[in-house]
């Protein structure tokens, strides 16, 4: 109840808005999936050794390769709801 204040406003944004804005989770699981397979390997060679750590526990993530269409799909309407809540700034910014 004590940060209802700043709970609120963000209540205020369009349901795409809030669903990507929540979706950061998502982030925050990716770097824990990296953290965790460089840390159980330990140390690295060379920086190849360790680019290539970090691009298996990232192929990991999404074995089927699906990933991509589904996170196209979820941002499309995310960024419509944006363009439309900051009077066309977001499209202004891509051309």
């Amino acid at each position: 109840m004590r940060a209802w204040e700043e709970f609120t406003p963000f209540l205020r944004f369009d349901t795409e808005i809030r669903r990507i804005v929540c979706t950061t989770n998502a982030i925050e699981s990716v770097n824990a999936r990296i953290r965790r397979a460089v840390k159980a390997r330990g140390h690295f060679p060379n920086e190849q050794a360790a680019l290539k750590c970090v691009y298996m526990a990232i192929t990991s993530l999404d074995p089927t390769g699906k990933g991509q269409a589904r996170w196209t799909m979820r941002w499309k309407t995310a960024l419509n709801a944006f363009d439309i809540t900051f009077d066309g700034r977001l499209s202004a910014a891509r051309q």
